[in-house]
């Protein structure tokens, strides 16, 4: 699939699939589309949304976690766990800046909504995250 031929659609399709367990790059969609002439605050715009709606997702998928499933299935017990739960409600949500970073993000969106963070925070976390990270894209490409 050509992404660029799919303009912000494509971008933000990208960005949200980056954002998910499925391994993507959306940099490289952004980098394209703004290295070809499409306005960068609009497309900076439409990947953050693409890829905060697609951590926030990951989120919901954390929330709808049940012990028994990470007991079963990952063989996480439980007494473990909870050991971090006061931390979590403590500096949780502003964990979700970080969700961004490739791989560990993904585990870190699905974590703060398994451990129920604060929605509102985590979600204003994970916004400016996602915007830090592709307004440094927008700043690489004017290097080239």
């Amino acid at each position: 699939m050509d992404w660029l031929e799919l303009g912000y659609f494509g971008l933000f399709l990208a960005s949200f699939l980056a954002a998910t367990v499925i391994p993507f790059s959306s940099e490289a969609v952004l980098a394209a589309m703004i290295v070809g002439g499409a306005n960068p605050w609009v497309a900076i715009a439409v990947a953050t949304a693409g890829n905060w709606l697609g951590g926030m997702s990951s989120y919901g998928i954390g929330y709808l976690g049940k012990w028994e499933w990470m007991e079963k299935y990952l063989g996480v017990e439980k007494q473990k766990v909870q050991g971090w739960k006061p931390k979590i409600d403590r500096y949780g949500s502003f964990f979700a800046s970080l969700s961004f970073l490739p791989v560990i993000g993904d585990v870190i969106s699905v974590a703060l909504g398994y451990f129920r963070a604060r929605f509102w925070l985590t979600s204003f976390w994970m916004l400016l995250g996602k915007f830090g990270r592709y307004l440094s894209i927008y700043g690489g490409t004017l290097l080239f």
